[in-house]
């Protein structure tokens, strides 16, 4: 590969396999374009929220690749292009509206359970804060200026979000959906790169 990586290499392309030694949030189309029909990528998924997985794909005929995560919690250093911009100012994490939750905020200590929150919030950062003598976990998307808070009251956790997008509404709905799922292995999901993007899925268990 030259220069940052994620243009590939396309004046040896096609190629009959592709691995990439860095992770990268979104596999970039221009590795699909780069591998011959039948060939193989090898590239680690991840997500600001550091929960990342080794994918294999396999190029079709139509231009499209598709193939399963490996599971085992395969980690590499995200590429820089896709690194998460500084977090600069916290916002007013006072100000927002609340509601109780049902998904703890320590559920994402789980990695399983960070890999699909990274589905519903691919841009979220997250980090914790100590304040008043209680925990907060703090998400910030900082480009698209959203926020969440969650924090724990005896048995009850209550999370308030600022606007314009829900990023802890959007998780919760993500992961309650795969819990309802039978909570799969990451083994189980699939990622799929066409050129207008990756989706990633999973199978019910």
């Amino acid at each position: 590969m030259t220069g940052d990586g994620l243009a590939g290499h396309p004046d040896g392309a096609r190629y009959d396999r592709l691995i990439a030694t860095c992770g990268v949030t979104e596999l970039p189309y221009a590795w699909v374009e780069q591998t011959r029909p039948g060939g193989i990528i090898l590239a680690t998924l991840s997500g600001w929220l550091y929960s990342s997985e080794l994918a294999r794909l396999t190029v079709g005929d139509d231009g499209t690749a598709r193939g399963r995560l490996l599971g085992g919690q395969v980690s590499f250093m995200i590429a820089r292009p896709q690194l998460p911009p500084p977090l600069g100012l916290l916002p007013d994490i006072d100000d927002g509206e609340e509601r109780t939750t049902g998904l703890a905020a320590d559920a994402l200590d789980d990695w399983n359970t960070r890999f699909v929150a990274q589905l519903a919030a691919p841009h979220a950062l997250r980090l914790t804060l100590n304040r008043d003598g209680r925990t907060e976990h703090l998400l910030i998307d900082v480009d698209a200026g959203a926020w969440a808070a969650a924090v724990q009251d005896g048995e009850t956790w209550t999370v308030r979000q600022g606007r314009p997008a829900r990023l802890w509404d959007d998780i919760e709905e993500t992961v309650t959906r795969w819990r309802a799922d039978g909570a799969p292995g990451l083994n189980h999901f699939e990622v799929t790169v066409t050129p207008d993007g990756q989706s990633v899925t999973w199978s019910r268990v």
